[in-house]
Order: structure tokens, then sequence, then C-alpha cells
């Protein structure tokens, strides 16, 4: 019979961010809520006021870029919901209605994959992509 003494293995650590599962970090929730907004109406109202409340004190310097980029996100698809309402009536609100719901998208996913690899975003300042 072999003796198992020679191969112990180590006890498994714990990683932290880029480790192989899920890392819930403030502008992830943010994502998540925007994304969740299109099935619940009104998580995107609440993932705003975290990012601007969070904005005030990031824990990271990464963060920082994520918050501008997801308040920003809000507002683009406020504002582009508002006008393709209103211009619905002579129809191409529908198309601002779809290209709306699709940048945002976009851009919420955008902000997760980064999130996820504790990187910055690249433009947050931009308006599109």
């Amino acid at each position: 019979m072999a003796d198992m003494g020679d191969k112990q293995t180590p006890p498994p650590q714990k990683t932290t961010g880029t480790g192989g599962g899920f890392d819930f970090n403030q502008p992830t929730i943010i994502s998540l809520l925007y994304l969740a907004g299109y099935v619940t109406g009104v998580s995107a109202i609440v993932g705003v006021v975290l990012g601007y409340v969070w904005r005030s004190k990031p824990k990271a310097e990464w963060e920082v870029s994520h918050y501008a980029y997801l308040i920003r996100t809000f507002w683009i698809g406020l504002i582009g919901s508002i006008v393709g309402i209103v211009l619905t009536v002579i129809l191409i609100g529908i198309l601002i209605l779809i290209a709306v719901a699709v940048l945002v998208i976009i851009r919420s996913i955008l902000s997760l994959i980064n999130a996820q690899k504790q990187e910055p975003m690249p433009n947050p300042d931009s308006w599109l992509i």
C-alpha cells in the first residue's frame, strides 16, 4: 500500500475579483439593475440612485469611470425613451425606442463585462458605445 502522506493537496485558496466566480461589485449591481429594468420597470431608477450614492465614495479607481458611464447610460435611456414616445405619433418613435433599448442594453453589458474584470471603462463620457 502506497503512503499518501507524500502527496498532500493544499487547501483551496479564496480568490477575489477576477477569480472563477461572479463578482457582485457595485458597478455590476447597477448594470444588473438596469438590465432588470426591462422586466420590472423600476429597478433602473434604483440603479441610478445607487450610482449617485456610490459615486461619492468609490472603493477603487476603476469604479469611478463605471459610475460616470452608468449614470450617463440611465439619462440616455430616459431622454431617448421620452423622445421616442413623443415621436411615436409619426411612427419614427418606434425605431428610436428600439435603438435606445439596444443602446442601453449594450452599454450595460459592456460595463458588466469590464466590472467583472475590474477594468475602467475606456470612454465613460461617451454618448454612444
